[in-house]
């Protein structure tokens, strides 16, 4: 009798990917420094924060993080990301102690290999109620320091920059 498999064998013995060690540079411990904009007619506010990166088999990266938020109060925060080889694209989440959104991520990696942009779906920040189109950018200035750009589609069809995180690894 022949027996047939529901899924591929690559699905339960997965080998990390070149994808995958790329991701392998965001693990580690870092301290960070977020400048956020609140609003037009108002100046940036500025909290700080530590993040644990972690490996989970050489294929997702798990980072924590404890900090302060823009605007005042304490948060933690867990981003999950892994590379699908299937739909040839970064995946992950994101989800914080201050919102009940679970925040899901499909990205990719630009040629040069510096910039991994993850986009996702979320709660406007302009209305209660209302989604709208964000990207994350994550860039390595070099191997202790990267930066994290948050971007938000207008209703004019723009992305607005609203938050600049800059991580530094800790020595």
């Amino acid at each position: 009798m022949e027996t047939t498999k529901t899924q591929p064998d690559t699905m339960m013995n997965a080998e990390p990917q070149k994808e995958h060690q790329w991701l392998q540079k965001l693990v580690g411990e870092w301290t960070y420094e977020t400048e956020a904009m609140m609003g037009s007619d108002q100046p940036p506010e500025k909290a700080t924060g530590a993040e644990r990166v972690r490996s989970l088999g050489g294929l997702w990266v798990l980072a924590e993080g404890q900090g302060e938020m823009p605007g005042g109060g304490n948060a933690t925060t867990m981003m999950t990301i892994g590379y699908d080889p299937q739909k040839q694209r970064y995946v992950g989440t994101w989800v914080g102690s201050m919102m009940t959104y679970l925040w899901l991520y499909d990205g990719e990696l630009d040629s040069s290999e510096k910039l991994l942009t993850l986009n996702s779906d979320g709660p406007a920040m302009s209305a209660e109620g209302k989604m709208a189109k964000y990207k994350d950018v994550i860039e390595f200035k070099n191997n202790d320091h990267r930066v994290m750009t948050s971007h938000v589609l207008g209703d004019d069809g723009q992305w607005h920059h609203f938050m600049t995180v800059s991580y530094r690894r800790k020595q």
